[in-house]
């Protein structure tokens, strides 16, 4: 599934995305809320962010998207929705994002978050989203706030410094439901360079 939007393709992540999606980690400031700005190792993403995404999408239609920016073509970062590692409630996926520092303020983990929320209520049978985040990273939750998302109060969480923010099924519809941003489900053919091996 590739999904459209106004200034982004969105694409299953490929084993070709992994030097962009290492080099994306090594950045101590966009891992700040991450780990502490440690970088991801190119085995963890090689040998298991990676296959674990496209293992998902196979079975599920979830996973990891890699953004391409239009107007250059270049890449914009990743947007997930994810089944819960946690196992959870059937019927809830996880949303996350993470952008390069250079395209950071422009809107676009907002937009690719609003797409993916789209698919989750429209080609997913999902009920809930949801995505946690750290109280002091005020950018990330503007996202969440912006695409509809509320916090949970007194959700159990597992990781006792974030969050949880989440947006139900029927407030979706309620809100964006009408107008939905992107194309979900859409196919969409993307320029050569984009589809990788």
């Amino acid at each position: 599934m590739i999904v459209d939007t106004r200034r982004l393709w969105l694409r299953p992540v490929l084993p070709d995305d992994a030097d962009l999606l290492v080099s994306l980690d090594a950045d101590p400031l966009v891992m700040r809320y991450v780990s502490d700005g440690e970088p991801t190792s190119r085995a963890q993403i090689v040998d298991w962010t990676i296959p674990r995404a496209r293992a998902e999408f196979a079975a599920h239609g979830t996973g990891i998207w890699t953004l391409i920016h239009k107007p250059t073509l270049e890449f914009a970062g990743w947007v997930a929705l994810r089944r819960p590692r946690h196992g959870g409630r059937k019927r809830e996926l996880e949303l996350s994002y993470r952008v390069p520092r250079d395209l950071w303020g422009r809107g676009l983990a907002t937009e690719a978050s609003r797409a993916m929320l789209a698919a989750a209520f429209t080609a997913h049978p999902a009920e809930r989203v949801f995505a946690g985040t750290a109280p002091s990273n005020t950018a990330s939750r503007r996202v969440l706030e912006k695409i509809g998302m509320r916090t949970v109060a007194g959700a159990p969480d597992e990781r006792a410094d974030d969050v949880e923010y989440q947006i139900l099924r029927h407030h979706w519809l309620l809100r964006d439901g009408t107008r939905r941003s992107g194309n979900p489900g859409g196919r969409h053919r993307l320029p050569d360079a984009l589809h990788g091996s």
